[in-house]
């Protein structure tokens, strides 16, 4: 054992147990292991590090699930590759674990797999995971099993140790698991497997009767909004009441808009609604979702191509119908007393305005998940900037809204560091037997959450998504694919086969290009599978949220994004984490600490090359474009209805300012508004110009909060700077300040 390693040992016990300000290396000392997304911390983050930096390994666990499992599975296989073996203990304790999650373990080659049989009056409650690096033990023991919750956002409480293998703590963890490992009634998982699916199918068949004889009040069946829907209900409620007569919800995909539009008009009791949306399919969802909340209170009916009930009370239109002249006319103006236009980013388009212009309700009621727009058209200031309630999908992620997702950017075939100059995005190597062969693969080990898989596949073409759905059914599995082109009944059976499991020929999957980015509830969507380049954040989370969707028996969706060699994929990480600043640091950092800095169960992984592939991307990008900043400056006016000020752009989340004075043509924020926006009239002289681009410059970039202090303490006083500086950084900051740091200040 190196003498230095001896060293640090030492240190990060002084820091860990004696003295909290003592220096140390952080791989050395011992740490309380904790979930707190917001600090960073998941206990799944840590595991995750040591497996990736162990020689070997050994988990005693008394519960796996698959859903404790699948956000593990990435770097489960990269351990397989390196040969890098594996033990892991469970138990048949509670019959809690899942055979599914063991039988996906047991497959992979590194790993034994035992699970100890429990005799009654036994129980067996270990949590303790042994990583062996060189001559050095890590061990993690505490309060975590191998379940999603318990790995990423119940409050558990693990200390990890650092010890050498000659350390007595670690010697008597690793002798008591090879003692129980060694055990008769620890069984391999080949001899018990069957035994123990046995025993799990029946005491979840026992559940299930119970759960059904179990009858509950009514008031439990009764439909309840959750937190979001009520916040809107309420602040809906209070701009109504103050003379308001539009209103807008942002709200993220799978967030629940119609329910919560539904809840706050029963709070209001409108007599006459129309709700307009762009497919007739949407329509008919909408109408079974105000049914469920209303019951038969009031009457509804669509109006469409199909059908035509002109004297419901609700009447769900759809907008193609309802924007022909002959059909709008047929109302008074003020025929509706609330008017609801879902999709409402699409409503810059001249039936929407028709619509719009002709009717006089007493509140018009937009909802979106993205109303940015591209072409210019403000959303916002068609809604007179009140925004009654925005839930973005990071927020959905925090508050449980949502299905948790586990997002794996795997790098596509034909794409590899092969130095070939061919376009692997020509028709023959999207749709070639290689590629259905790895990407069925993938689908296959990723697996799903369910007894069947119910998948999405998204392609960049029609003629792609017809190929690839042939060759997946000439592999046994069962698809079709879905377009714009086709019929509402068409899309409903389609979607019957995929989610049912009552009916005879189910559909694994369905191929689609764009019809399901948005407005459709498939709540039963398992897998989605993305086999096109990323070319908007807003598309990519249309389709990731196409999953998002809580439904019974379903605890998480597998995202399979397949990353080949484009110029956009930046995008990716910007969309995952609805980061909006252009910042390439910050970027960096998203695909860096995903797993840390995503809330709820949710997880983020990418493969080395996919990896790669997107920081080249965003090294490679150009994010002081002048497009992009006049795009997010407008975006940002158009929410506030104003010119932004400077902080505006780091409280609502929007381009980092820097962009814009990096921009060669730029340099302040001054000079972009004087260039580009007409309402600005401030003029500064020259020297006011170039002192405004010197502190852009030279101060905005962040220096350390010391630095900003120094400049304040000058400006106001002038004298006894650096005295007042260590005080001052002391109380206010609980920063201490020496010497050395005083001088480096002062240079600065």
């Amino acid at each position: 054992m190196e003498k230095n390693t001896i060293n640090q040992l030492k240190e990060g016990l002084e820091t860990a147990f004696i003295n909290g300000n003592y220096p140390s290396n952080l791989a050395y000392k011992p740490q309380f292991i904790s979930n707190n997304y917001k600090e960073g911390k998941k206990v799944l983050c840590t595991i995750e590090d040591e497996l990736l930096s162990c020689d070997e390994f050994s988990i005693s666990v008394a519960f796996i699930t698959m859903s404790g499992i699948a956000p593990l599975l990435q770097t489960l296989k990269e351990l397989e590759k390196r040969n890098v073996k594996g033990r892991i203990l469970t138990t048949d304790y509670l019959t809690f674990s899942e055979p599914k999650a063991l039988t996906k373990l047991a497959k992979l080659s590194n790993i034994q797999l035992k699970i100890y049989e429990t005799k009654e009056n036994d129980g067996f409650h270990t949590k303790g995971y042994i990583f062996k690096e060189s001559e050095i033990y890590r061990i993690l023991i505490g309060s975590s099993n191998m379940t999603v919750r318990a790995l990423t956002t119940n409050k558990e409480w693990n200390t990890k140790i650092v010890s050498t293998t000659q350390g007595e703590y670690a010697n008597e963890i690793v002798e008591e698991f090879e003692s129980i490992w060694n055990l008769e009634q620890s069984k391999s998982y080949e001899e018990y497997i069957d035994v123990y699916t046995s025993k799990y199918r029946i005491v979840k068949k026992q559940k299930e009767i119970a759960r059904r004889e179990d009858i509950p009040s009514l008031d439990q069946y009764r439909l309840k909004p959750n937190k979001m829907q009520s916040l809107f209900s309420s602040r809906l409620r209070d701009l109504y009441e103050k003379g308001e007569k539009k209103a807008l919800l942002i709200s993220a995909t799978g967030t629940g808009k119609t329910y919560a539009s539904a809840f706050a008009l029963r709070d209001m009791n409108p007599k006459k609604i129309l709700f307009i949306v762009h497919r007739e399919q949407i329509a008919r969802q909408a109408l079974k979702s105000y049914q469920k909340v209303f019951g038969n209170d009031s009457s509804m009916g669509i109006l469409s191509g199909n059908e035509k009930n002109w004297d419901a009370n609700f009447l769900f239109s759809t907008m193609q119908m309802m924007a022909k002249e002959n059909v709008y006319s047929k109302f008074k103006d003020n025929e509706f007393d609330v008017i609801i236009i879902d999709e409402v980013h699409k409503a810059g388009a001249n039936s929407y305005k028709q619509i719009m212009e002709y009717f006089k309700p007493k509140l018009w009621l937009g909802m979106t998940a993205s109303p940015e727009r591209t072409d210019g058209f403000d959303i916002y200031g068609l809604f007179d900037h009140n925004i009654a309630y925005e839930i973005r999908l990071q927020q959905a992620l925090e508050e449980d809204l949502l299905c948790p997702f586990h997002y794996f950017g795997i790098t596509d075939l034909y794409t590899g560091d092969t130095g070939n100059s061919k376009d692997f995005r020509e028709f023959n190597y999207l749709v070639h037997d290689e590629r259905v062969d790895y990407i069925l693969e993938k689908a296959e080990y990723y697996g799903y959450s369910g007894h069947r898989v119910k998948g999405l596949i998204f392609c960049s073409r029609k003629e792609e998504a017809i190929e690839l759905s042939k060759k997946f059914n000439s592999r046994g599995l069962n698809t079709e694919v879905l377009t714009g082109a086709d019929s509402i009944e068409r899309r409903m059976e389609f979607i019957e086969r995929l989610t049912s499991d009552e009916i005879e020929n189910k559909l694994d999957y369905i191929f689609t290009i764009d019809i399901f980015n948005e407005g459709v509830d498939i709540p039963e969507i398992n897998q989605v599978i993305m086999l096109r380049p990323t070319e908007s954040p807003i598309v990519f989370v249309q389709q990731l949220g196409r999953g998002l969707r809580k439904s019974e028996g379903k605890e998480y969706v597998i995202i399979l994004d397949f990353i080949g060699n484009y110029n956009n994929n930046f995008m990716i990480p910007m969309a995952l984490f609805g980061d909006r600043s252009y910042n390439k640091d910050t970027v960096r950092k998203c695909v860096r600490e995903g797993n840390r800095i995503i809330p709820g169960c949710a997880s983020i992984h990418f493969d080395e090359i996919a990896r790669k592939r997107i920081y080249e991307s965003i090294d490679n990008a150009n994010f002081n474009d002048i497009r992009l900043i006049k795009e997010s400056y407008q975006q940002l006016k158009f929410k506030l209805g104003r010119i932004p000020n400077l902080m505006d752009f780091e409280e609502y989340g929007s381009i980092d300012v820097l962009r814009i004075f990096d921009n060669k043509s730029l340099g302040s924020y001054y000079k972009f508004l004087k260039k580009y926006e007409k309402e600005y009239t401030i003029t500064l002289t020259n020297e006011q110009e170039k002192v405004i681009e010197f502190i852009s410059k030279k101060l905005a970039p962040g220096k350390r909060v010391h630095e900003l202090e120094v400049l304040k303490r000058l400006l106001y006083y002038k004298n006894n700077v650096m005295s007042y500086l260590k005080k001052h950084l002391k109380e206010t900051y609980d920063i201490i300040s020496t010497m050395s740091q005083a001088r480096s200040i002062w240079r600065m």
